[in-house]
């Protein structure tokens, strides 16, 4: 059995950023039974025997890209079965995958499964346009689980925050309706459509093809069909190192061009028949090749030429590593068993820890015979040797009718199928677009209406002012202004007239000090400003009347300096609007007036958005795209005489 590798570390936070990033060819799943906090290794054992029964049937004639469907028993932090599988380039495999689980789901229903590759949760990305905007990378960790068939998302209601895997667990086992946490029903429709398509998508994308190869290939895959696979890998990665070997064919071709060669039809996925056709490889001086004369017997015999040398290159450095076996042979399994804490650290040779050993013993026979395709690529040199140590001869596959080989033109054809997908996925977006602008349009008229029709007289004008406070006053992040929700802001504790008072205080106790020598100020005066000493006693009311009389100086002083500029023509005060209302043709009160009157904040706001809004023209700008933002959409007239 092929022990696969600990998923639950990586588990538990997908999304982070400070996490490793899992390999880009791999899908990852966990499945969790109900009592997985109390599950022991028996019963796990169990549960993964019958597992492995149910799915044998539908995976048995698939011939997998680079490593078959495999599940191992993890026992930490919490019991469970988890896998991981090597798509590659074949992304079928992926949603075999998915489709699996899937049944297995239905077929157990006290399971909860996850599933996900380095894109994450790449059922939610499958379907992102259909899900809630609550739902991101960042709200999605330990939330998203496959139960009885459906997909299931732990609500934002039931925790605000990123919650535990145990946590999300147990939510899901303690509710008895389900359909709380079950995900929209488009969703459902939507990844139900993806995988109705398997198991026959799986098998449709098995090929089958002719190819001439020496007597020990054909030997090879006539006992071990899925050894195609890694031959295949062993040619589409090769570099110069492995390329030597292929030269010498040491192992598969030791008598050169004077081995014999068959014909055998080879059962292969469509990527890997894609790999060896589209790859230019020139055949080694050894290798005996027809004339190019006969199109089709040249075809058979360039593809089995390719799979020869990569039988080679692959046997040969599996061989120089010597990592053979690691993981699949008994001795391996009863390693990662100690290592996940099945003997619960009794001492070899006691009582408990035989009895321990006999049953995993008999649980690794009984395994071993549903996963037999795993053990063959973990142990590919060592069940090579052991096939080729069988008397064979070419008349072994001599006098056999074989079918012709399937239908390549899939192969040229795939422009018509991704335009197909291109377009679905277009529709995809118009539709999410459609039904986000109906939204939208329905919240502006429960707002008030849409002001398109409006006289702009009648436009609220006042609500620009409103919903720019509103925006200013909003926290900002990266990903714009907002509130948080968890967040409870608290005011700050500050008492501007108290603060003034000090100020003017300060202020006062400088001024009647401007006459006196430097000495009498430093020792006055100390290090820190020291307000107290002013909040009390005689001086205090002498102090607040010097301050008044500075500041009101220094009042003056700055308007003089002011009314010498056009400042003041930039802004509109308030007593302008009521004078104009009275009279309009009354000249303005500022040249009457020796100081600047107030000025009237949210009025020169909405003055210089119209201004702004009818500069553009119609056009985009800096003004409609603000306005945009905060939700308001002025009159197509505003700003023109108004």
């Amino acid at each position: 059995m092929a022990a696969a590798a600990d998923s639950s570390s990586s588990s538990s936070s997908i999304f982070a950023l400070n996490n490793s990033r899992p390999p880009d060819d791999t899908v990852f799943y966990s499945i969790y039974p109900d009592s997985s906090i109390t599950t022991t290794s028996a019963e796990l054992q169990s549960l993964h025997l019958q597992i492995l029964h149910h799915i044998s049937p539908l995976t048995a004639t698939y011939i997998w890209q680079h490593q078959p469907f495999s599940l191992s028993i993890t026992l930490s932090p919490l019991p469970h079965l988890s896998g991981h599988l090597r798509f590659g380039d074949n992304l079928d495999d992926e949603w075999f995958v998915v489709f699996l689980l899937f049944q297995i789901s239905k077929t157990f229903p006290n399971l909860s499964i996850r599933v996900w590759d380095s894109d994450g949760e790449f059922l939610l990305i499958e379907s992102a346009f259909h899900l809630p905007k609550w739902l991101n990378p960042d709200t999605s960790i330990n939330r998203v689980f496959i139960r009885r068939g459906f997909v299931h998302i732990v609500p934002k209601s039931t925790f605000a925050s990123t919650p535990k895997l145990e946590d999300s667990l147990r939510y899901l086992v303690s509710r008895d309706d389900d359909s709380v946490s079950r995900a929209p029903e488009a969703v459902q429709l939507h990844l139900s459509k993806k995988i109705g398509e398997f198991p026959a998508r799986a098998y449709r994308n098995v090929h089958r093809v002719r190819v001439r190869v020496p007597v020990s290939v054909a030997l090879v895959l006539k006992h071990e069909p899925c050894l195609v696979s890694l031959a295949v890998e062993g040619f589409y990665d090769r570099d110069i190192d492995s390329m030597k070997y292929a030269a010498r064919m040491e192992k598969f071709l030791p008598n050169g061009k004077a081995e014999e060669m068959v014909e055998v039809v080879v059962r292969m996925s469509r990527a890997m028949y894609a790999q060896l056709v589209q790859q230019k490889f020139q055949a080694p001086s050894c290798f005996l090749m027809p004339e190019r004369g006969n199109v089709g017997t040249y075809m058979e015999a360039e593809l089995g030429m390719k799979i020869t040398c990569g039988f080679e290159m692959m046997y040969q450095l599996r061989k120089k590593q010597g990592e053979e076996g690691k993981g699949s042979t008994w001795e391996a399994f009863r390693e990662s068993m100690e290592r996940s804490g099945y003997f619960e650290g009794l001492l070899p040779g006691s009582k408990e820890y035989n009895r321990l050993m006999q049953n995993a013993e008999g649980y690794y026979q009984n395994s071993s015979s549903h996963v037999r395709a795993s053990e063959v690529l973990s142990t590919p040199v060592k069940r090579i040797d052991e096939i080729l140590a069988l008397p064979h001869s070419a008349d072994d596959f001599k006098n056999q009718e074989l079918p012709p080989s399937d239908d390549d033109s899939w192969l040229y054809g795939g422009e018509d199928e991704l335009n197909t997908a291109l377009q679905e996925r277009q529709k995809e977006m118009e539709l999410y677009d459609l039904k986000h602008k109906k939204k939208q349009k329905s919240k502006e008229q429960e707002d008030g209406g849409s002001t398109s029709g409006k006289d702009f007289d009648e436009y609220d004008l006042g609500g620009i002012a409103k919903s720019m406070q509103a925006f200013v006053k909003k926290m900002s992040s990266y990903e714009g202004a907002e509130v948080p929700d968890d967040r409870n802001l608290k005011d700050v504790d500050f008492d501007v007239d108290q603060f003034m008072k000090d100020m003017d205080t300060v202020m006062g106790h400088r001024g009647s000090k401007d006459n006196d020598s430097d000495l009498e100020v430093e020792e006055g005066s100390s290090s820190d400003l020291d307000f107290d000493d002013y909040e009390d006693g005689e001086n205090s009311e002498d102090m607040e009347e010097g301050g008044d009389a500075f500041m009101h100086s220094y009042s003056d002083v700055l308007n003089k300096e002011l009314k010498a500029t056009t400042l003041n023509k930039t802004f509109v005060h308030a007593h302008e609007q009521s004078s104009k209302k009275n009279d309009e043709g009354t000249s303005s009160v500022n040249e009457e007036m020796n100081e600047f009157t107030p000025v009237d904040v949210d009025l020169n706001l909405v003055k210089n958005f119209l201004d702004s809004y009818s500069s553009q023209e119609g056009l985009s700008g800096p003004a409609s795209n603000l306005l945009g933002l905060m939700g308001l959409k002025l009159p197509e007239d505003a700003g023109k005489g108004k």
